[in-house]
């Protein structure tokens, strides 16, 4: 590459560059030297200047403030010239030769005297004053003052109207001292108790002129609060070299110095960490610049006036501001309504468009007390008029906010139009005001300055002046004559003009132009105001312009005393001076929409509280430009904590009322919850205002003014509080959802949940997600609230309550005042009610120390809410005004947030009361930390670190329990996105005291997923080194797609101890809640407890129970596959570790633990449950419904919909296991036909087989394929069993097993080639099978050694179909395939040996309580250490896959009978896991011939409903035992309504088929199978919903009627689908039966008649032939003629019951596809009708059409019940453009009509698409017009 050339004008560039770079250096040498760019003296000859050693730079006072400081300037001075490298810092600072000297002190009355004489030395600004009179008093103990004045000539001083003239008394004792020095003249304040000097004069020099005054004092701290109206970002003053103007202006706030508002020269400083702190007030009210610098020092620089400084002096922050107020006026009282939310907008361009934004904000439910109109409601911005067009009608709407309970606020403006109204007429307003001569004057004192602002050229009223006041309260009571507004905003009071100084312009004066120009806007002194030469009746303009607003609102509040007698109004002022809060309240101004400024408007508020201004907030969402959503939703959420509350914003920018961005955004829904906060707390806030009315207290409140002793909270200004105990936390950035919140030290509660947080004297990162805003309550108070509403004026009318919040030491305090809200000097004049609050010992004492409000007396304290009550609270009693204490019952304890709620207590104000309640620790919280299978001691407790106690009588709580304070993991760190949270968590050694078995993992980390916005995942688990998950797929989104507004759900990470917490949101209610002792995370022993939210939990097995309903009372389940016939706590094939929780207000969740390990789960009645797992992770999916069957239908969702079985599959079945040929069962079946039993399926069970093998057939058998090919052709199924064991003993070629060995299919020990043998079913070959042996017998004597094939692998899965398929088409034919002894079973233990290679993994540290709990899990299983191989290829122990194994089972097997008879078919597993339900169904196992096995088989069904099997039932009549007629009879009626209908029976009993009984028994079974069948295509139709959409088929009765309490424990009842109700007889010898009918219109299906029986128990009558079953009102079911099959029966007539409800109304459907085929639904080859009765039109729509068979869907008849009474005349069926009278018969006295309709059934092909049927009844109802459709 060539050389580059540079251009000329690069050259160019390069050259200038070089020169700026040597001047650069040059300048650097000139500063680091401090080398003077000019050569001049180090000091001057009049004074002396420092060493440069000791030249303190920060203590520098500027010589010349003015402007750009130059040697010659700084010479004349007289100062000292020092450049330095830094332009901020003074080059031209004072020497020692300015400034005045004091003569000495004389005592006065008040305090000192001293005379001060002017050092010669140069001026600075000319008409210097020579001599000057220093005056000082000692005002109060904490108060001092001095002054310094001209003693010959009075100067202007501020007329304030509060503070007087101090004339004594002194105090005898001060706290602070007073130093004087004479030469050069400086003052010292000193602290007595500390010798800290709080306020020093002498770093500078006074100087004391006409026109400018200075004083500089150094502080003795840096922490400096106060001094407006400016934009401090900070609370905390900046100190490096700060100046900051004071002179009142209209200008927006910004980001720059800017002098605002206000004029207010207050401030406080904090001195140390006892709280002792101090005030500085300088009394003067001329422009000024108030200079910071870092020493700390403060240079006041003032353009007029006196010297009027005021030292306070507290032991905390919070006094120093009560004093000051106290000196300057105490805060008025405001309106209670005032502190409602308030609506404004300048030009909402007219009336009509108030109408609106008022009622969408009532429709919204905003909270919502005031509307405000801007100046855009008067006559061309008229004061005291308003547009007569485009709000015409404002009377009358003020009238309606009235009605509404709302308030109507104008504004005013002081500047009078000096023009006519649009009229022409004279302006009144302006006519009288010059008649009684009330304006401001031009220099010559009778001229009216003439300026410009809204209304065009006005003049402006001089409220200093005595006759203003008087006009201007006139104006204010004339308008309201015309519009009845409620309350006054006071604007543009700065004053503010659009002219600089008049229209005339300024005289050039030293007061337009003093020789002094502070730091103001556009450093001109009348720029957007007067001229300073005007005149007002206080004074010059010059000296009095930053009190016009002060002024204005003293003028105001006389308005109102006229307009309101003896009311307080409001009053909202812009401009104010110190005081001024007596008066009126204040805003912020004019912000912008920015995060800045709403950030910035809490420093503003909290000063103006300093000010003694304590009602004050900001524009909510800003004033100038257009807002945001997020921003407007965040302010909203911080301006509901504004003491004053007022969205607001101007003119051209579009609207932001709450509303306006839509009912259903997430700004309506936040805004109404913190503004509804805001009304209940208004009790508290008004109690706040009362204690800053009476006390001078800051209502909003620094941090720093409650935790002083924390310095950390010195500079918090991000957070505040309300009074000092509710803790607000607002998030102030854009996009944030964590706030890194300073938590002060103290115990502090969530407001919202009412739970204590363990945060105290820390930084947190608080997760605030878009609506929500921090809010905390402060332990050792007790606040008032109110029930709530929309306006105060409703929520004044309701019943009060108090929070405590307890402390640490359990106490709290609290007051609460109480009066009409409105009327002025309640206080004063006594009319009120004061209670004092104290809560110690569990003992609330409420005192009325004042009581002179009778109307008061009629609200009551209804709630008391305690938060921070650790344990169990058992009893509440009251007592009131010293009479006897009593009980009282309606409380509840919320252990989660440890709360006492205590509700209707009806206590009327003015009586004094107590609430007392006892603690208990429950047995009921003790959670055991002995749950091993050896019995506990004290010993092995006391050695694991628990405690012992032995339990009350007849308690089942643990006698050894694990500490309360244990807390083994700490919470390292927690992050927050959009789509959930995770943390990590670290092993406390210190507090990991508790010995439970295994060894502790160190770090975990935990992972929260809020996948959808009704279902969240959490999972816990070791994120350094992988941890066995299960490798069951779920069908979750690929990344969550909840969204936080739609979300049911809020979930927390606690701490101390750490748990997760999962709430509902729409109820508040606690679902999971994890924060309870024991928690464990071991290697081979994991532990969580969670508390439950109600008694009513369903799920968890495969476990016998005894109800539907767990039981809570102490009991422990285990739950791990094992080939264990049911029983009482045995844990038998299936393992499905989920549950269904019913909360009190009836909604439901459901929660899945996906961890396939052996586990046990404990119940309490806490409520709480305890999982106890051997390995895995922790991985919890929670479902949020919220009704049941919803729950029921996400987790379906997410496990995989139930499979669709095949139609035949839902008719009856017959099996045995015991048939000994195949010519038993051909005689079965001969004799089911000849009885015309309807029967579609029959079984073999392993005795078909050649000595138990799969895939051969017996010689006994040799005849069964011939069988099955006839029945299959006759309509029948045949279904064959296999079990998974394969036999490895065989003597000749055994295809299974060889082409096993090639496959590599068999499971193996680990590491090696070997398979773990086992044995189960097959014999050895050539073994003669003795059959009196036992079972264990034979094992040993016969059985053949079995290989476990690993479903897991792929070439299991392709070995496996293919034996299948082999068989099939080899042997013999089938249609479904049943898989048993999955569990796996073996008869052996773990090996033939009965020997595993690993006992810790068979015998683990811990041992779940399982059925055999001592041998070891690999009992009648593989060993625990053998291997097996994913599909992907990874190496899995048994250990952690065994419950899986009937899980990785069912899928190969439904793939291989699909790929094998190409049809759908139906796969029976016995061992199942969550989600095996998508491709098979399930039988209950092996159960007894026993009464009591027939409600436990409804237990079962309900419950594999939840699991998500919807395909399931028991063995018909029993499988063990004897089985005997009624009870078989009473089991086939109950078993017609399983949705698997098998009646099976073990070998060597008693035949218990139908037909095996006699004639009666079987007519009984045809009866009731007939109607089985005849309902076919309404359950089918069930199927087809759970297989689309999820959801039970055997339902609960729970999940339809979960708003009646009585459903929550039946379980002897069941439904199908939503309509169908079975009530069978479950006892013997009983024609009766005792049944609820849910609260529902019920028919009898038998007679179609309707019961009138609804929401109670009925004795129903129950012959021994008959079930009773009944329809739900409301549903149309879709029925057939039943036959011999279902191959016949879907080629009848169906046939519609429709069951009308109340209303006269029904709805059904019918799913119907060829019954077979694979897939249909996904493929569409279906159709789908829909039924709907409305009156008396009946019609029929079909939604799909992929299906269509001749042979089949023929409407022949229709059964309508519940018709009513009138008969019907006549019945027209309409099909697309015919209509044709059809035969129907009419039973008047049941109301059943029924129609036939076979004549047009039997003509068509399919079903009609609009069918539709209108009934004619005497009431000469018209027939409907016929639609237009097709088929």
């Amino acid at each position: 590459m060539g050389k580059k050339k540079f251009s000329g004008l690069e050259i160019s560039l390069i050259i200038l560059f070089i020169i700026v770079t040597i001047i650069a250096i040059a300048l650097v040498v000139v500063l680091a030297t401090k080398t003077p760019a000019v050569d001049a003296p180090t000091a001057n000859p009049a004074g002396r200047c420092p060493a440069e050693l000791n030249d303190d730079i920060n203590k520098r006072i500027n010589c010349i403030p003015e402007q750009s400081p130059t040697q010659a300037i700084c010479a004349q001075r007289g100062c000292c010239w020092r450049p330095w490298n830094n332009s901020v810092i003074p080059w031209c600072f004072f020497a020692d030769n300015h400034g005045y000297n004091a003569e000495p002190s004389t005592t006065t009355n008040t305090g000192l005297e001293a005379k001060l004489n002017r050092i010669p030395s140069p001026t600075l600004f000319g008409s210097d004053i020579n001599s000057l009179l220093l005056t000082t008093q000692y005002q109060t103990a904490n108060r001092f003052r001095f002054k310094i004045t001209d003693p010959s000539n009075r100067r202007y001083e501020v007329p304030h109207q509060h503070v007087k003239e101090f004339t004594g008394p002194t105090p005898s004792e001060t706290l602070y001292d007073i130093q004087i020095t004479d030469s050069p003249f400086s003052i010292k304040v000193i602290r007595k108790s500390t010798g800290r000097i709080l306020f020093d004069t002498s770093v500078g020099p006074l100087v004391y002129s006409d026109q400018y005054l200075q004083i500089s004092t150094q502080l003795s701290t840096e922490y400096l609060y106060g001094i407006g109206e400016h934009v401090h970002k900070r609370f905390r003053h900046d100190l490096y070299w700060k100046r900051w103007p004071i002179f009142t202006r209209d200008e927006l706030p910004g980001d720059n110095n800017h002098n605002l508002y206000g004029h207010q020269t207050f401030f406080t400083s904090i001195e140390d960490t006892s709280g002792k702190s101090f005030g500085v007030f300088l009394m003067n009210s001329n422009a000024m610049e108030i200079f910071i610098q870092p020493t700390p020092v403060v240079t006041y620089r003032v353009t007029g006036g006196i010297l009027d400084f005021y030292i306070f002096l507290g032991d905390t922050p919070e006094q120093v501001v009560q004093q000051f107020q106290e000196l300057v006026g105490l805060p008025a009282m405001p309106a209670y309504w005032s502190l409602g939310f308030q609506l404004s907008r300048w030009n909402y361009k007219s009336l009509d468009v108030v109408k609106e934004v008022v009622r969408r904000n009532r429709e919204a439910g905003i909270p919502y007390d005031t509307q405000v109109t801007d100046i855009d409601y008067m006559e061309d911005k008229k004061d005291f008029t308003y547009d007569q067009v485009a709000f015409s009608g404002l009377p009358e709407f003020a009238q309606d906010l009235h009605n509404h309970g709302q308030k109507y606020v104008i504004i005013l403006d002081p500047a009078i139009s000096i023009g006519q109204l649009a009229s022409g007429a004279p302006y009144g307003t302006y006519v009288r005001g010059n008649q009684q001569n009330v304006w401001v004057n031009e220099s010559d004192g009778t001229t009216p300055v003439i300026g410009e602002v809204w209304p065009g050229l006005t003049v402006f009223p001089d409220y200093t002046n005595p006759s203003c006041v008087e006009w201007w309260a006139n104006e204010c009571s004339l308008f309201h004559q015309q519009v009845n507004y409620d309350g006054l905003w006071i604007d543009m009071n700065e004053v503010s003009s659009f002219i600089q100084g008049s229209q005339k312009g300024c005289d050039d004066n030293n007061l337009n132009y003093p020789p002094f120009m502070p730091d103001i806007l556009d450093k001109l002194m009348y720029s957007k105001t007067l001229c300073m030469d005007t005149v007002q009746y206080w004074g010059k303009h010059y000296d009095v312009h930053s009190l016009y607003g002060y002024s204005m609102s003293i003028a105001t509040e006389r308005a109102v005393e006229k307009v309101f007698p003896n009311k307080r109004s409001f009053i909202l002022t812009r401009s104010n001076f110190a005081g001024n809060g007596k008066h009126a309240a204040h805003w912020l101004g004019d912000n912008t929409a920015s995060w800045e400024q709403m950030e910035w408007s809490i420093t503003g508020m909290l000063e103006y509280g300093l000010f003694g201004m304590p009602l004050v907030g900001a524009d909510i969402c800003g004033f100038v430009a257009n807002t945001t959503e997020e921003l407007c939703r965040r302010w909203m959420q911080l301006g509901a904590f504004y003491p004053f509350s007022r969205n607001h914003n101007a003119d051209g920018y579009e609207h932001q009322d709450p509303a306006f961005f839509g009912l259903d955004s997430l700004l309506v829904k936040s805004s109404r919850h913190y503004l509804t906060i805001r009304y209940t707390l208004l009790p508290f806030l008004y109690t706040l205002f009362y204690r800053a009315h009476v006390y001078g207290e800051t209502v909003a409140r620094p941090v720093l003014h409650e935790f002083y002793e924390d310095t950390n909270s010195w500079i918090e200004d991000m957070e505040f509080l309300w009074g000092p105990a509710l803790l607000i936390t607002p998030v102030l950035r854009q996009g944030a959802e964590t706030v890194s919140a300073y938590i002060p030290d103290a115990t502090w509660y969530d407001y919202e949940t009412g739970a204590k947080r363990p945060w105290r004297r820390q930084r947190v990162d608080m997760f605030l997600p878009g609506d929500k805003i921090g809010l905390h309550l402060r332990g050792g108070y007790i606040i008032p609230f109110q029930e709530p509403a929309v306006t105060t004026t409703a929520s004044r009318m309701n019943p009060l309550g108090l929070i405590a919040a307890l402390d640490e030491n359990n106490t709290a305090k609290g007051d609460f005042f109480w009066d009409d809200g409105e009327t002025k000097n309640t206080v004063q004049n006594g009319i009120y009610i004061l209670y004092t609050f104290s809560v110690s010992n569990n003992i609330l004492v409420s005192t009325c120390t004042h009581s002179s409000y009778p109307e008061g007396t009629t609200l009551a304290f209804e709630t008391v809410k305690i938060l921070g009550v650790t344990d169990t609270v058992t009893q509440v009693t009251v007592a009131e005004s010293n009479g006897p204490a009593y009980t009282h019952n309606n409380f509840t304890y919320d252990p989660s947030n440890q709360v006492l709620l205590i509700k209707t207590l009806n206590i009327n104000l003015g009586r004094n009361f107590s609430v007392q309640w006892n603690q208990i620790f429950s047995e009921n919280e003790k959670f055991t930390c002995y749950p091993d299978a050896d019995i506990a001691t004290e010993g092995k407790c006391t050695q694991r670190g628990c405690v012992w106690e032995t339990p009350s009588t007849g308690s089942k709580a643990p006698e050894c329990y694990i500490p309360r304070e244990a807390d083994p993991y700490l919470l390292t760190s927690i992050q927050y996105s959009s789509t959930g949270m995770t943390a990590d968590l670290q092993l406390n050694t210190g507090k990991a005291r508790i010995t439970l078995p295994s060894e502790p993992i160190s770090t975990l980390r935990v992972e929260v997923k809020y996948h959808e916005d009704h279902m969240l995942q959490f999972k816990i688990y070791d994120a350094q080194n992988k941890r066995y998950e299960v490798p069951v797929p779920l069908n979750i989104p690929s990344s969550p797609r909840s969204t936080y507004e739609n979300r049911l759900y809020d979930v927390e990470i606690r701490e101390k101890p750490f748990g997760i917490l999962v709430r509902r949101r729409s109820t508040g209610r606690v679902l999971w809640d994890s924060c309870l002792p024991g928690f464990t995370f071991n290697n081979q022993f994991i532990q969580i407890s969670t508390r439950l939210p109600s008694q009513y939990l369903y799920g968890f097995g495969e476990v016998e129970h005894t109800a539907f309903k767990r039981d809570l009372n102490w009991h422990t389940w285990g739950m791990f596959t094992r080939d264990q016939p049911p029983g009482y706590k045995l844990n038998s094939y299936g393992f499905h570790p989920y549950y269904m929780a019913l909360e009190d207000e009836g909604n439901a969740h459901g929660v899945l633990l996906l961890n396939s390990n052996a586990m046990d789960v404990t119940f309490q009645p806490t409520p709480a449950l305890t999982y106890r797992i051997v390995g895995g992770i922790l991985d919890f999916y929670m479902f949020l419904g919220p009704t049941p069957e919803v729950a029921t239908m996400q987790y379906h969702e997410v496990i995989g919909r139930p499979v669709m079985p095949p139609y035949w599959s839902l008719g009856f079945q017959l099996c045995r296991y015991g048939y000994r040929n195949t010519s038993e069962i051909v005689q079965l079946y001969e004799d089911m036909v000849a009885a015309g039993i309807p029967y579609d399926v029959q079984y073999t069970d392993i005795n078909y087989m050649e000595r138990q093998l799969d895939f051969t057939i017996g010689e006994n058998f040799r005849e069964l394929p011939q069988f099955v090919d006839r029945i299959r052709g006759e309509g029948m199924r045949y279904i064959i069993i296999l079990d998974p064991a394969i036999s490895g003993n065989e003597t000749q070629p055994y295809p299974a097993f060889d082409r096993g060995i090639e496959k590599d299919v068999f499971v193996k020990w680990p590491n090696t080639s070997d398979i773990c043998w086992a044995k189960v079913w097959p014999d050895l070959p050539n073994v003669t099978i003795d059959e009196s042996l036992t079972e264990d017998e034979a094992v040993n004597a016969s059985r053949a050694h079995v290989a476990f094939p690993d479903f897991f692998r792929n070439s299991t899965a392709e070995w496996w179909a293919r034996e299948i398929i082999d068989f099939y088409n080899q042997q013999m034919k089938f249609d479904g395939l049943w898989i048993d002894m999955n569990e796996p079973s073996s008869f052996v233990n773990g090996s033939t040996s009965n020997q595993c290679r690993n006992d810790e993994l068979n015998y683990p540290p811990y041992f779940p309580e399982l059925t055999k709990r001592t041998d070891g899990l690999h009992f009648r299983t593989m060993c625990m250490e053998t291997e097996q191989i994913l599909s992907d290829g990874t190496s899995v122990l048994h250990y952690d896959v065994h419950n899986l194994y009937g899980w990785s089972q069912v899928k190969p097997t439904l793939d291989a009978l699909q790929r094998t008879t190409g049809k759908r078919g139906i796969v029976i597993s016995r061992s199942t896991y969550p989600s095996a339900g998508r491709w098979g169904g399930h039988w209950l196992g092996d159960n007894y011939a026993m009464w009591s096995n027939l409600d436990k088989s409804i237990i079962g069904m309900m419950e594999f409903s939840l699991f998500g099997i919807s395909y399931t039932g028991a063995d018909i009549c029993g499988f063990f035992n004897n089985s005997e007629y009624h009870l078989c009879a009473r089991w086939t009626q109950l078993g017609a309504f399983y949705p698997y209908a098998r009646n099976h029976n073990v070998a060597f009993t008693r035949r218990q088929d139908p037909v095996s009984w006699n004639e009666t028994f079987a007519e009984m079974a045809k009866k009731i199978l007939d109607i089985r069948y005849t309902l076919l295509p309404y359950f089918y139709t069930q199927m087809h919903e759970v297989h689309a959409h999820g959801g039970t088929v055997i339902r609960p009765f729970l999940h339809e009627f979960f708003d009646d309490k009585e459903t929550w424990e039946i379980f002897r009842q069941f439904l199908w689908g939503p309509a169908f109700m079975v009530t069978a007889v479950l006892e013997p010898y009983t024609d009766t039966v005792r049944g609820y009918v849910p609260n529902a219109r019920w028919f009898d299906y038998h007679t179609g008649q309707d019961i009138h029986v609804r929401g109670q128990y009925h004795m129903f009558s129950t012959p021994f032939d008959t079930i009773n079953l009944h329809v739900r009102g409301g549903y149309i079911l879709p029925c057939q003629e039943p036959n011999r099959t279902t191959f016949y029966s879907r080629k009848q007539y169906m046939k519609l019951i429709v069951a009308a409800d109340d209303n006269q109304m029904a709805q059904g459907s019918l799913f119907w596809d060829d019954g077979d085929t694979i897939n249909t639904y996904e493929r569409e080859i279906y159709s789908l009708i829909q039924f709907n009765l409305n009156k008396t039109t009946l019609t029929s729509t079909i939604l799909k059409n992929g299906y269509i068979n001749k042979d089949e869907m023929r409407l022949g008849y229709i059964h309508v019940w519940g018709k009513g009474t009138t008969p019907v005349t006549s019945v027209l069926l309409t099909y697309n453009e015919n209509t044709v009278v059809t035969n129907f018969s009419n039973d008047e006295a049941n109301e059943l009509p029924a129609v036939s309709v076979s004549a047009l059934a039997s003509s068509r092909t399919g079903w009609i698409n609009i069918l539709r049927i209108d009934v004619s009844q005497e009431s000469g109802l018209p027939l409907a017009k016929p639609p237009e459709t097709d088929v």
